[in-house]
């Protein structure tokens, strides 16, 4: 390349690059949380949510379902492929930021028509060319490319925050999932149990019923709960059947062997401490994709308001050309082009104040759903917190009624086996402490599912 081409090429290069002028991004003030400081009631516990899922879930079984899920679930699959796509498209948005050079080199063979007299014959002449240069490549003098790369960036950083949300949301669901089979294994085990007593007691009676010492009514009667207890054991094993289809499907693959579970009474999960409302912006993956949103919506703004001032574009390249290619780089064959484009807006019938309106109240309904994702926030964590203190204090209230219930149970069937009552109070005795023991495992799985929902509504732990 010849010392010409060289120093056009130059100066066309630092015009391009140093070419940044001033940006029409609004002052985006800071949103106040419309939330109360506190949140109501007793926030206590042991385990900040910032713990790790591994941390939070104590059960074996639940963390390898979970570390299975995490490596193979569709949607979460889904969700990291779209922030790689939003990754591609900023840095499309940033590429836009340089100039785009690029080289060219031809070579041109053409034939014309000859000189008068000529007889018909023609002229052929060859033209060899290399060239290197911007074509059409706009200074953001009032910011608009810097505008829409930050617009770009903040969707991509919205994207990211969605799929943190689709992971938070897949562990909970799984942990659901996994708790509420627990809880129908211990519904199994106790209706198990129930109807092998009723068995035995049915045949007692049957035999009593042979002897006439006991009447039509009280076998009947015993004949129905060996009944309900043979249709509960049956709708368990169909909702444990269809528990563990959904923790497959939501594992993304077969489960390989797995550790043993634990039941409801131990220590599945770590009691969650929630903290203060403030807490929340940083945690929720869907406040701060909201806020991302927002500013995104913002830096269109900007954009918006640099259309209405001069666009201005640049062409221009250097290069070589001559009609012999041996003499393609010699003296006299530098060649340029230097080819500035200006588009001044004059009369677009409103098109650009009704975007830059348009823009505006996109960003005020971002605003709003920001304000409307932080108040989301705030309620599910209070209802969590309302939802812990009262079932805690029914879990320790149904605890003494199962006691209650297993002690009327035995007085029941003692003053039955002395002849005092009839078999019908061992009956209602005996339902009643199996729906209490039932209500008992109801109780157990919506406190531990409540854990695992606060953890979810605190953002916890990623």
């Amino acid at each position: 390349m010849n010392p010409t081409m060289r120093t056009t090429t130059a100066t066309l290069l630092a015009l391009a690059l140093f070419s940044g002028g001033c940006s029409f991004i609004p002052q985006l003030d800071p949103i106040a949380a419309p939330v109360s400081g506190k949140f109501p009631g007793k926030g206590g516990g042991e385990v900040s949510p910032d713990i790790a899922w591994q941390k939070f879930f104590t059960d074996p079984r639940l963390r390898k379902i979970v570390s299975i899920a995490l490596a193979n679930n569709r949607d979460l699959r889904i969700a990291a492929l779209n922030v790689e796509q939003s990754r591609a498209q900023y840095g499309i948005s940033r590429s836009e930021l340089f100039p785009d050079i690029s080289g060219v080199a031809y070579s041109e063979r053409r034939r014309g028509l000859g000189a008068p007299g000529s007889n018909g014959s023609g002229i052929e002449s060859t033209t060899y060319n290399v060239s290197v240069g911007i074509t059409a490549y706009e200074l953001d003098f009032f910011g608009k490319v810097r505008s829409l790369n930050t617009a770009a960036l903040e969707r991509y950083f919205a994207t990211d925050a969605a799929r943190v949300s689709t992971q938070i949301s897949l562990v909970a669901e799984i942990a659901s999932q996994y708790l509420t089979e627990r809880a129908l294994l211990e519904q199994l085990e106790l209706s198990t149990q129930t109807l092998q007593g009723m068995k035995q007691a049915y045949d007692i009676m049957q035999k009593r019923f042979d002897s006439g010492t006991v009447s039509q009514l009280d076998l009947s009667s015993m004949e129905v709960q060996v009944q309900t207890a043979e249709r509960d054991l049956a709708g368990f094993h169909q909702q444990i059947a269809q528990i563990e289809n959904s923790l497959v499907f939501l594992a993304g693959s077969p489960l390989p062997r797995l550790p043993d579970g634990r039941g409801l009474d131990g220590v599945i999960l770590a009691p969650v401490r929630a903290g203060l409302p403030s807490d929340l912006l940083l945690r929720r993956p869907d406040i701060r994709a909201a806020e991302h949103n927002l500013r995104a919506a913002n830096a269109e703004i900007g954009a918006a308001r640099a259309a209405f001032f001069p666009s201005v574009s640049l062409t221009a390249t250097g290069g070589s050309t001559s009609r012999e290619f041996s003499q393609l780089f010699g003296a006299g064959s530098a060649t340029w082009l230097f080819s500035p484009h200006i588009d001044i807006p004059i009369f677009a019938a409103g098109k650009l104040r009704g975007n830059l309106d348009a823009l505006a109240a996109r960003k005020n309904i971002q605003i709003a759903t920001y304000e409307k994702a932080i108040q989301t926030g705030f309620r599910e964590v209070a209802d969590g917190l309302a939802a812990r203190a009262g079932l805690d204090q029914r879990i320790a209230a149904t605890v003494k009624l199962v006691a209650a219930q297993q002690t009327r149970t035995d007085l029941a069937t003692a003053r039955y086996d002395k002849g005092i009552d009839s078999y019908f109070e061992v009956l209602t005795a005996t339902l009643d402490l199996y729906n209490a023991r039932q209500a008992l495992i109801q109780l157990r799985l919506s406190r531990a599912a409540n854990a695992v929902n606060l953890y979810k509504a605190l953002g916890g732990g990623w």
